[in-house]
């Protein structure tokens, strides 16, 4: 897999699933990465908050790897940066607004002056062997959202990264159709592109009507508190929320650490230069309770977040009561759906009144619909379309959408596939290992691995276990002790860990009686095991991961 005189598109994260977007492209002997994204916690991984891509196979020829290229800066596209980047000594580039925000990981890391981090101004470009990058501005739902120009030896790709068509951006300032038809009508090899809404026959929409829908919504509330929550990377809603509080009479108050680093790094980049002045949480709770408006994370249901410890009555110093407004600006994450529920439950028993954008205009994604894409493909003219950052069933419409409008080829990748874009492209020629880490604590490790695999048996099935005393003739000389974990076993958890060392004392007594010798501990262990897993099952129905300690005299 050292690329030669081709073109190779090679996805290790976001091509099948949505979050965890990582890009190679390989020519003559080396490779660039797009994006460096991560995903969150998964209800298969126990434990776990994050979830990173695998990376061994650039991570193997790290040699070749010329540079890690950003489109924007959404967790999914630079999220697993703090933990991976440094493992490749490579330079990342990146716009001033993305820079900033991944200079705050790194120095919350303690790696900023480990790991290379190369500002590229709006419009700017970037040489990288035989690579010339230019960034493109588009609309999304975090300043400086960017498309790349990818010119190599082979032709030009037009990576799309996140975006969507807005004709009233409230922050940035987009490429206009024609320029985006200019750059078609100069030649685009392939267009790698966003498939995350490809199921929605309706346009995203612009920011300025979820502005007035918002205006709408917190000025017919005379009475009591109102909390907005949203994605924090949303800048643009941010400053929306700002005119909305300021028309309404209302004081701002930002909650969550990720809504203060963002305000912070938009600020430092020439934006929402005029939001108000938010008030601290003490001083909000102090005002009438209609002159306070409350920005906070949480939208998708996260325990941690502010929205979570409000609606549960536990953060320490912001509270609601019944009659006050919480709005959901955002939508539902596929997956979050019953952690998102159970937060909106709790304010329901509060009483505290819930607005989602099925009740109002109060949200727009950030990724293209249909007529979007119709209108990217009619503009770019590309000869091969190659879906990503999506799930199978979002990438495969895609594609069938491209040779709807007239694409002559198209390919869906998984993430893995290497694909040859040129000569005679695209042809799958290969699959790499492509998989999945997680975040454990502190420690990353292989997400099928045997920490996690251990860690779903004993979520599934409980533990047991039990410590034997074998004398010096083999026979058990003390009756063994057992103790259970998460055994479905309640009221009766004393008759059955009585039975369970009963069957314990029986099976080494039986060993013993037979002539096992007493040295060899592991065959007392697996006979003791078994005894007891059978009455586990016959009590439970489950076998338990059990654990037998043999104690020799």
């Amino acid at each position: 897999m050292i690329p030669g005189n081709e073109l190779i598109f090679l996805p290790l994260g976001g091509s099948g699933e949505i979050g965890m977007n990582v890009n190679l492209y390989g020519a003559h002997g080396k490779w660039i990465m797009v994006d460096l994204g991560m995903t969150f916690g998964d209800p298969r991984y126990p434990g776990i908050d994050l979830v990173l891509p695998d990376l061994a196979f650039i991570e193997e020829r790290r040699k070749d790897l010329l540079g890690i290229v950003l489109t924007h800066g959404h967790e999914d596209h630079i999220g697993a940066i703090p933990y991976l980047a440094n493992e490749l000594k490579v330079p990342l580039y990146a716009t001033p607004f993305t820079a900033g925000l991944i200079m705050k990981k790194l120095e919350e890391e303690g790696l900023e002056r480990e790991v290379k981090l190369k500002i590229v101004p709006m419009g700017g470009r970037v040489e990288l062997g035989p690579f010339a990058l230019t960034y493109v501005a588009l609309a999304h739902s975090i300043p400086e959202g960017n498309a790349l120009i990818i010119e190599t030896p082979y032709g030009r790709i037009f990576h799309t990264g996140d975006w969507k068509l807005d004709d009233a951006p409230l922050m940035g300032n987009p490429v206009t159709a024609a320029e985006l038809t200019k750059i078609g009508d100069e030649g685009i090899l392939a267009l790698v592109g966003d498939s995350t809404n490809v199921f929605n026959s309706e346009a995203s929409g612009s920011e300025s009507d979820v502005r007035d829908g918002l205006m709408r919504v917190v000025k017919a509330r005379k009475q009591g508190r109102v909390l907005v929550t949203t994605f924090a990377s949303n800048a643009a809603r941010l400053g929306t929320l700002g005119q909305v509080a300021k028309a309404c009479g209302r004081e701002l108050v930002l909650a969550g650490r990720s809504m203060d680093r963002i305000v912070k790094v938009a600020r430092a980049t020439g934006y929402l230069k005029d939001l108000p002045e938010p008030i601290d949480w003490g001083a909000a709770m102090s005002l009438p309770r209609n002159k306070v408006l409350i920005l906070c994370t949480g939208a998708q249901g996260e325990p941690m977040a502010a929205l979570s410890r409000i609606a549960e009555g536990s953060h320490p110093v912001l509270k609601l009561e019944k009659g006050d407004l919480v709005v959901y600006s955002s939508k539902q994450i596929p997956g979050n759906e019953l952690s998102i529920g159970r937060v909106q439950n709790a304010l329901a028993a509060s009483g505290i009144d819930v607005i989602t954008e099925k009740q109002a205009h109060v949200h727009v994604s950030g990724h293209p619909g249909q007529p979007e894409l119709e209108a990217m493909y009619e503009w770019i003219r590309p000869e091969i379309a190659i879906p990503v950052h999506g799930e199978r069933r979002h990438m495969e419409e895609h594609a069938r959408l491209a040779l709807d409008c007239g694409v002559p080829r198209a390919m869906v990748p998984v993430n893995g596939s290497a694909i040859r874009i040129a000569p005679d492209g695209p042809k799958l020629i290969s699959h790499v290992k492509a998989g999945r880490l997680v975040l454990d604590g502190d420690v990353i490790l292989p997400a099928d691995g045997a920490t996690m695999v251990e860690r779903r048996r004993l979520s599934l099935y409980g533990v047991m276990t039990v410590a034997v005393v074998v004398g010096r003739n083999g026979l058990p000389a003390a009756k063994p002790v057992v103790s259970a974990q998460g055994v479905p076993v309640e009221a009766d958890k004393a008759d059955f860990l009585a039975e369970c060392a009963e069957a314990a004392e029986k099976a080494a007594a039986k060993l013993g009686a037979g002539g096992a010798d007493p040295k060899r501990p592991e065959a007392y262990a697996d006979a003791v095991r078994n005894a007891v897993r059978r009455v586990a099952r016959d009590w439970t129905g489950k076998k338990p991961v059990t654990d037998v300690q043999v104690i020799r005299l």
